[in-house]
């Protein structure tokens, strides 16, 4: 199966992303040059994997009957500053008293089944090329 995402160049600094109807927006911060209309690429990466997260950890719940309304999802992020790139990220569910003791463990082992995370400890192979667009091609 195959799909695709077209990416964008609308203005300044921003990159947008179409895909399957939807357009993702990002922007750099005014000190890099953007206006910061809209995150960072690298903040919708870290949102992408608190998110699915949330996704694992909601479905979790619904399949229990178990409300949502007071559990929520705290994402940590620590930097390693001398080799620049992100060391850890820290997934913390918390959940309200009433929250079923039986269930305290598996949830936190529901939220570790996401899907970003899996893929980042199963990377796809990445091809980058440049390709000269036919006129036809171009919109």
């Amino acid at each position: 199966m195959q799909s695709e995402m077209e990416i964008m160049f609308p203005g300044g600094k921003k990159v947008d992303a179409y895909y399957n109807g939807f357009l993702v927006k990002t922007d750099q911060p005014v000190g890099e040059g953007g206006e910061a209309s809209a995150p960072e690429p690298y903040t919708l990466f870290l949102a992408s994997i608190g998110t699915c997260v949330g996704i694992y950890v909601k479905s979790f719940c619904d399949h229990r009957g178990i409300p949502t309304d007071r559990v929520r999802v705290v994402q940590r992020m620590r930097y390693d500053v001398d080799l620049r790139r992100l060391a850890q990220v820290e997934i913390l569910v918390h959940v309200p008293p009433e929250f079923p003791k039986k269930y305290r463990a598996a949830i936190a082992r529901a939220a570790g089944q996401c899907a970003v995370k899996r893929a980042m400890f199963d990377p796809p192979e990445f091809l980058v090329e440049t390709r000269v667009a036919s006129v036809e091609n171009r919109a």
